[in-house]
């Protein structure tokens, strides 16, 4: 009875998982939209009244400028699938390795104190994953626990942090460290001629992003609550598909009216189970997949565009960087916001499924 009692009072003295610290680290090349605009006709075989199409689109993207491994000379240069995931395994291992160092640091934490590595990615492929390798360059426990997630695109940022907030709901004074990284450059196909592949070819750039978490009381966004929705039958409308050639962009063009069909029951029931309303949050953390996706949220949910800036000057300056895309608006948020202790806040993320992830955050 004694060690009952002393158990349940230990799970009661458990704060609300808080992220204490974030960082984000990039590549040193860069692709401008003018660099797009040039090279789009040279690259894809093209008519030229497509062409004219597609510059709109560079045009109307809002991505001005994005981040990647490897020149763009370098970059459209056909590679056999086993040369490009060489070059992500090196390239994923030392940028997540610069973002997870940062993130420890700002967050005082040295890498023996943390319990659970979470690494996300799905741009490239590495067995042991990426957090085996960054344990023995960085010096973890090697009992820490362990948990890849590789197949979620886009919403496994999110989804990561969900699943931090659930480890450590049940595990008294633990850290977790998250470590993203996406290299979509080298998904990039010359040959393939579809709208998706040349969205693609507008929208994606590369990163890498870390973050922070403890249940121990401490400054900064505690996750309160969150949600998974995956809506059936939507298998087809984003993705990756994986040929001889390597990953090849699976992008509906359906996408934004499924989440604009979507957005507001969901946020609405998450929030009304916390009795909350959309008008109560002071801050968006949204995934900007696109332009189109962020306003299609802020028209069905009311949003000024202060509630989302962070998503829109994400999207501007880097692009969209898969799942380390919404851990870029989380350090924006906390670097660049004075958030008062006690204001609320939602975060978005949204990947293949279709699925989205909504998580309830709370400044302390």
């Amino acid at each position: 009875m004694e060690s009952m009692s002393t158990q349940t009072l230990e799970t009661a003295s458990v704060a609300h998982p808080t992220i204490v610290a974030t960082a984000t680290a990039l590549p040193p090349h860069t692709i401008t939209r003018e660099d797009v605009k040039y090279y789009m006709g040279r690259v894809f075989d093209i008519p030229e009244r497509k062409l004219e199409a597609m510059m709109t689109v560079v045009d109307n993207a809002q991505v001005h400028k994005r981040h990647c491994i490897f020149p763009i000379d370098y970059t459209i240069v056909p590679r056999p699938l086993s040369k490009t995931n060489e070059e992500y395994q090196e390239h994923a291992i030392a940028l997540g390795r610069k973002a997870a160092e940062e993130s420890l640091a700002k967050a005082g934490v040295a890498p023996a104190d943390v319990d659970l590595i979470i690494t996300v990615s799905c741009t490239g492929y590495m067995i042991p994953s990426l957090d085996v390798h960054l344990l023995n360059l960085m010096g973890f426990r090697e009992n820490v626990r362990r948990l890849p997630i590789t197949e979620l695109g886009c919403v496994a940022g999110a989804i990561a942090l969900s699943r931090a907030a659930d480890f450590l709901r049940g595990a008294p004074g633990k850290t977790v460290l998250i470590v993203a990284v996406e290299l979509p450059s080298l998904t990039f196909q010359r040959k393939d001629l579809s709208q998706a592949n040349l969205i693609s070819a507008v929208l994606f750039g590369d990163g890498a992003a870390a973050a922070v978490l403890t249940n121990r009381p401490a400054p900064g966004p505690r996750i309160l609550d969150s949600e998974s929705f995956t809506l059936p039958g939507s298998m087809d409308a984003l993705g990756f598909d994986l040929r001889d050639t390597g990953f090849h962009i699976v992008l509906s063009k359906d996408v934004p009216q499924l989440l604009r069909d979507k957005i507001k029951g969901l946020v609405e029931k998450f929030l009304g189970r916390n009795n909350l309303t959309p008008q109560e949050m002071s801050a968006y953390l949204l995934h900007p997949g696109g332009q189109k996706l962020l306003l299609c949220i802020e028209e069905e949910l009311g949003l000024r565009r202060s509630h989302t800036e962070f998503s829109w000057d994400v999207l501007r300056d880097y692009g969209n960087i898969s799942s380390v895309t919404i851990l870029f608006i989380l350090q924006e948020w906390l670097t660049k916001k004075q958030m008062k202790p006690g204001e609320y806040g939602l975060m978005a993320g949204f990947g293949p499924g279709f699925s989205s992830e909504l998580l309830l955050l709370q400044w302390a």
